[in-house]
């Protein structure tokens, strides 16, 4: 099951269930569109992977598989 974590790993930007600017790569490193497209090119600035559109949790699973809420930094 994904983390959705709850931030940008670049920026710091919430990104909450549901935004639709939110990318992962396959490890779930995720960032913001902006910083996906403009500052990573396309590519996790940790693994090296693409990314692809965060999937959505159904809002009547949220309070049984919460969004996680430990903010993580790109290790770059």
């Amino acid at each position: 099951m994904l983390e959705l974590r709850p931030n940008c790993e670049t920026c710091d930007k919430d990104l909450p269930n549901g935004e639709v600017d939110a990318y992962i790569c396959t490890f779930e490193c995720t960032f913001c569109e902006t910083c996906a497209e403009d500052v990573h090119k396309g590519a996790c600035p940790n693994c090296g992977g693409n990314f692809s559109l965060r999937p959505v949790r159904p809002a009547k699973l949220m309070e049984k598989y919460p969004q996680s809420t430990k903010r993580v930094r790109a290790k770059t």
